[in-house]
């Protein structure tokens, strides 16, 4: 089904990790957690959705995640950054914005590319696609015990990964594009995607409103 293969850029996946495990850390930080507290949100932050997307679904084998030393030292690096620096490290967020843009496609695509070599049906590998890209986030908020930002309405979030995803499959499957070439479709289109949203404000709305999407004015906080 797949022509080829691709593989995420050795920098921009320990980038991506870094950021998304600086954004659990900081989460750790504002709820006056310790060290500990600390590391294991930016850990969940940062690869929880790889080790679902290897530990629950595909199960082939020791995951990269944790055979991979630098991982690790990223996340423990996004620790200690964010337990130094604190708020300063907040100037940055459309940084990590734009890091959180691209990574939503990228890991969408290569949850989706794995799960089809693992031999999944196509709807399944949509769905290890989407969690691979969202799932550290989900994690993190069950540590926390919040209700998962991804279920409330708000920007939308699962969603854009879901379509990298699908964007991802159609490409490859249906017009028959490499497996590098499908693989930046779905990262620019995610990408663009994700922008408008937090440039308008997309929104979902609860179901009991009677809409589906909604665009309001002031800024949003939750992910969808």
């Amino acid at each position: 089904m797949l022509r080829g293969s691709f593989d995420l850029p050795v920098l921009f996946d320990l980038g991506a990790t870094f950021a998304f495990a600086l954004t659990g850390a900081l989460a750790a930080i504002k709820r006056n957690y310790d060290i500990v507290g600390v590391f294991a949100l930016a850990l969940v932050s940062g690869i929880g959705g790889g080790l679902i997307r290897d530990g629950l679904f595909i199960q082939d084998g020791l995951t990269p995640l944790l055979t991979n030393p630098h991982y690790i030292e990223v996340i423990l690096a996004a620790a200690v950054i964010g337990i130094a620096f604190g708020e300063r490290v907040r100037r940055f967020h459309r940084l990590i914005a734009v890091v959180d843009a691209l990574g939503l496609g990228a890991y969408a695509a290569f949850g989706v590319q794995k799960s089809l070599q693992a031999g999944l049906a196509v709807p399944a590998a949509v769905l290890v696609g989407v969690v691979n890209a969202v799932g550290g986030g989900v994690l993190r908020d069950l540590l926390v015990r919040d209700e998962p930002l991804v279920f409330k309405p708000g920007q939308f979030y699962l969603l854009t990964a879901l379509a990298g995803a699908v964007t991802f499959v159609f490409c490859s499957a249906y017009l028959e594009l490499s497996a590098n070439r499908a693989a930046v479709a779905a990262v620019a289109l995610t990408f663009v995607f994700r922008v408008l949203t937090i440039a308008f404000n997309w929104r979902t709305a609860p179901v009991s409103s009677g809409v589906i999407f909604t665009q309001d004015d002031p800024p949003a906080t939750g992910k969808n």
